[in-house]
C-alpha cells in the first residue's frame, strides 16, 4: 500500500423488505369478520364513481319530468327573467313578501348563459342548468361514497353506490332546480364529513361541516338545519374519537363547546353575501331565511302552507315506497336492525368492548342513522306535504338502506335497482308528454310557421335537414303569437322551453286560486345590469299570500293562437271553464298529441312501474295531452304577413 493505491470495496445492495400497498383491513365503523387474506369487495375509485354516477345524472338531467309547477314558477321563471327579462312572478318572489332567495336564483345564471355565450340558443341553457346542477349532484354523491368504503365499511360502501345509481327518487331530485336539492347536496357533504367520529384534533371537520349545513339552510331551504341536530349533539356531548378520562371531561366539553360556537359564527357571515343580493333585487332590506320561517310557522290561520293543500299523515309513506320501493323499508329497518346487531352479532361493530372513556360505535352508528328518522318525524308531523321536501335526505335513505343490507346481508340489492329501473321508464312513459309537447312545438311547428310566410332560410347547398343549423326564432315577433295554458298551468315547463317570440298566458280553468302573472317587463333590457332587473323590486297588483284568485291576469281563450289542454277520450269530462278542446275540431287543430296516463282509470300496479309487453300496457288507459292550434288565428296572421311582406315589395 506504499504506492498510496486505494482499493475499493464494493457491497451488494441488501434487498428491501417488500411493502404492501393494501389498505389495513377492519377499520372502518362496520367490520367484517373475516381472513385478512380474503379478497376484498371490488369498489370503484373516485374517478370512476364520478363517470359512472354522471352518465345516469345526466341521463336524468335530460329526461326526468318537472315533479313541481312551484320549481318551474318560483325558480326556472325568475332565472329566465334575469337572462332575458321576462317570465312568470308568483307572490313569493316580490318584495312585499320575499320568501325566495335571489341569491340562491342568481347562482345559477352563469350557466344559464353559457349556451347563449357559445351561441347555441335558448332551449340549451335550460338542460345546461340541469347538467350544471347534476354534476353538482355527481361529485356529492361521489364523495359520499368513497368516504363511507373508507369509514363506515366497504360492503356497505358498495351498496350504496348501486342503491344510489339505480334509483328513482334520485333520478328524479338530483336535477331538479329547487332549494331542496340544493340542500340535498349540502347535506350530502357535511354528511360525509361527519360520517368520521369528532374529535378535538379534527377541528376542520367541525367547521367545515358547519358552513355546509349553513349553506343549505342560508342560501337554500333554512328547515334543512334540523338534519345538522344529530351532528351538533355528537359535537357536544359525545366523545366520538376522543379518549377521555371521566375526570377530565368539564375540560373536554367547553373546549368543544367553543370550537363548535367558532365554527358557528364563522357559518354565519353566509348572511352577509345573501342578505345583500336578496336585498338588492328586492330593492329593499329582507332577510329571506327568516321571511320563509315565519310565513311557514308564524304566519297565523289565515295564511300559511297549508293553504295549498294537506295530506294524510302516511303520505311520504306511499311517495317514499313509490321512489325508493324496498329501500324505504330497509332505510327505516335501520336502527331495529342496529339493535338486533347489537345482541345477536355484537363482532360486527368491533371485537374490543369500549371502555368508560371511549364512546361505542353503536352509538357513532345510530348517530348517522338518525337524522332519516328525525327529518320524517318533522315533515310527517306537517298538515302540508310535498314529494320534494324530503329531497334532502334521499342520499340518506340510501346510507340507511345500506347499513340495514349490510346488517342483514341480504340479496335485496339487485332487485331494488330493477324496480327503480321500471319506476324511472314509467315516468318517462306516462307522464313526460309536456316536457315532449313543448319540444314538439318549437322543433317542428314553428319551423314550419317560419317556412310557409318564408322567414326560414333555406338550406345551405349539401346540407342534410338533420345538420340544419340552430334555427332563429327571431322573425317570430312578426306574429305576435300567445300560447295559452288553462288547466294544464301546473304542467308548464318554464319559459326556458318557449322561444322568445311566443307569449305564455293562462286562461281560467275550475282552479279558484292564485296563478303567477308576468314580471314587469320593460324596453330597454338590454340596459339593465346583467342580474338586477328592476321588476324584481315590484310587486304585481293583487298578489297576495292568502292563495286568493286573480281574474283581471286571466285571457279569453278567444285570443288564444296556441293551448295546451289535456283529454280523455275513454272518460270524458267537462265543465264552463274547461270544454274539451281538443274535439272542437272546428277551432283547434291538433298539431300534435302525445298520451298521458289517466292513473285515475288504471291499476295502481302497472301505473306505478313500466314492463315492456303489450299485455302490461293494455291495463292502464291514456289520455291525449296534446298542442292544439287556433285554425283560424294562425292561419290569418300568415296570410296578412305575407300580404304586407308582398305589398312591400
Amino acid at each position: 500500500m506504499a504506492s498510496g493505491t486505494q482499493t475499493l470495496r464494493l457491497r451488494r445492495p441488501e434487498p428491501s423488505k417488500p411493502t404492501s400497498s393494501t389498505p389495513a383491513r377492519h377499520t372502518g365503523i362496520l367490520q367484517d369478520q373475516l381472513r385478512r387474506a380474503a379478497r376484498r369487495p371490488w369498489n370503484p375509485d373516485f374517478s370512476a364513481a364520478v363517470r359512472l354516477l354522471l352518465l345516469v345524472r345526466v341521463a336524468g338531467a335530460m329526461y326526468s319530468n318537472i315533479q313541481d309547477c312551484d320549481e318551474v314558477f318560483n325558480f326556472w321563471e325568475p332565472l329566465h327573467y334575469l337572462d332575458h327579462g321576462h317570465g312568470f312572478q308568483t307572490w313569493e318572489v316580490t318584495p312585499t313578501f320575499a320568501i325566495r332567495s335571489w341569491a340562491y336564483i342568481l347562482f345559477h345564471l352563469p350557466a344559464a348563459r353559457l349556451p347563449s355565450s357559445l351561441g347555441l340558443g335558448k332551449r340549451p341553457a335550460f338542460f345546461a342548468v340541469r347538467i350544471f346542477l347534476a354534476v353538482l349532484s355527481t361529485l356529492c354523491e361521489a364523495k359520499l361514497f368513497r368516504t363511507v368504503v373508507d369509514k363506515v365499511n366497504e360492503r356497505a360502501g358498495r351498496y350504496l353506490f348501486f342503491m344510489l345509481l339505480f334509483n328513482a327518487g334520485m333520478w328524479n331530485a338530483t336535477a331538479a332546480f329547487l332549494p331542496s336539492s340544493f340542500a340535498m347536496y349540502t347535506t350530502t357533504l357535511a354528511f360525509t364529513l361527519s360520517l368520521e367520529p369528532s374529535s378535538t384534533k379534527n377541528a376542520e371537520r367541525t367547521l367545515w361541516a358547519t358552513l355546509l349545513f349553513a349553506v343549505g339552510g342560508i342560501v337554500g331551504w333554512p328547515f334543512a338545519l334540523a338534519l345538522s341536530l344529530p351532528f351538533v349533539f355528537e359535537e357536544l356531548f359525545v366523545l366520538g374519537g376522543d379518549k377521555v378520562d371521566p375526570f377530565a371531561r368539564g375540560t373536554w366539553m367547553v373546549a368543544r363547546w367553543r370550537r363548535l360556537i367558532v365554527a358557528g359564527l364563522i357559518a354565519a357571515l353566509i348572511f352577509i353575501p345573501v342578505i345583500s343580493i336578496d336585498s338588492v333585487a328586492y330593492g329593499r332590506w329582507v332577510i329571506v331565511p327568516w321571511h320563509i320561517v315565519r310565513y311557514n310557522i308564524f304566519g297565523g290561520s289565515e295564511r300559511g302552507p297549508d293553504l295549498y293543500g294537506t295530506s294524510p299523515w302516511h303520505f311520504y309513506i306511499q311517495n317514499l315506497l313509490l321512489n325508493f320501493n324496498i329501500l324505504f323499508l330497509l332505510a327505516f329497518a335501520s336502527l331495529p336492525s342496529l339493535a338486533i346487531t347489537y345482541f345477536i352479532d355484537r363482532k360486527r361493530l368491533g371485537l374490543i368492548k369500549p371502555g368508560p372513556d371511549q364512546s361505542s360505535p353503536f352509538t357513532l352508528l345510530a348517530l348517522r342513522l338518525a337524522p332519516l328518522y328525525l327529518w320524517s318525524a318533522i315533515l310527517t308531523a306537517q298538515a302540508h306535504k310535498e314529494e320534494r321536501f324530503m329531497y334532502p335526505v334521499y342520499p340518506l335513505i340510501c346510507f340507511n338502506a345500506a347499513t340495514t343490507v349490510y346488517l342483514m346481508r341480504g340479496w335485496i340489492e339487485s332487485a331494488s335497482g330493477l324496480i327503480s329501473i321500471s319506476r324511472v321508464l314509467a315516468l318517462w312513459h306516462y307522464y313526460h308528454a309536456p316536457l315532449s309537447v313543448f319540444s314538439r312545438f318549437e322543433a317542428f311547428e314553428l319551423p314550419r310557421l317560419l317556412n310557409d310566410t318564408g322567414l326560414l332560410p333555406p338550406l345551405p347547398a349539401g346540407v342534410e335537414e338533420s345538420d340544419r343549423p340552430a334555427i332563429d326564432f327571431t322573425p317570430l315577433k312578426h306574429f305576435d303569437l300567445k300560447l295559452c295554458m288553462g288547466k294544464e298551468w301546473h304542467r308548464f315547463p318554464g319559459h326556458y322551453l318557449v322561444p322568445n317570440g311566443v307569449s305564455v298566458d293562462f286562461m281560467k280553468s275550475d282552479f279558484e286560486g292564485l296563478l303567477p302573472v308576468h314580471f314587469q317587463s320593460f324596453a330597454n333590457v338590454r340596459n339593465e345590469p346583467w342580474w338586477d332587473r328592476r321588476g324584481s323590486k315590484i310587486t304585481p297588483t293583487g298578489l297576495n299570500d292568502l292563495n286568493e284568485e286573480i281574474h283581471e291576469y286571466y285571457v279569453p281563450v278567444e285570443t288564444c293562437d296556441y293551448l295546451v289542454d289535456l283529454d280523455f277520450p275513454k272518460h270524458p269530462s267537462s265543465s264552463k271553464h274547461e270544454p274539451r278542446y281538443a274535439v272542437d275540431e272546428d277551432t283547434w287543430q291538433r298539431v300534435t298529441c302525445l298520451p298521458f296516463l289517466d292513473a285515475s282509470h288504471s291499476p295502481l300496479l302497472t301505473r306505478t312501474l313500466w314492463v315492456p309487453g303489450a299485455w302490461w300496457q293494455s291495463k292502464n288507459e291514456f289520455g291525449d295531452y296534446c298542442l292544439l292550434k287556433n285554425r283560424e288565428r294562425v292561419d290569418k296572421k300568415e296570410r296578412d304577413f305575407l300580404a304586407r311582406t308582398h305589398g312591400e315589395n
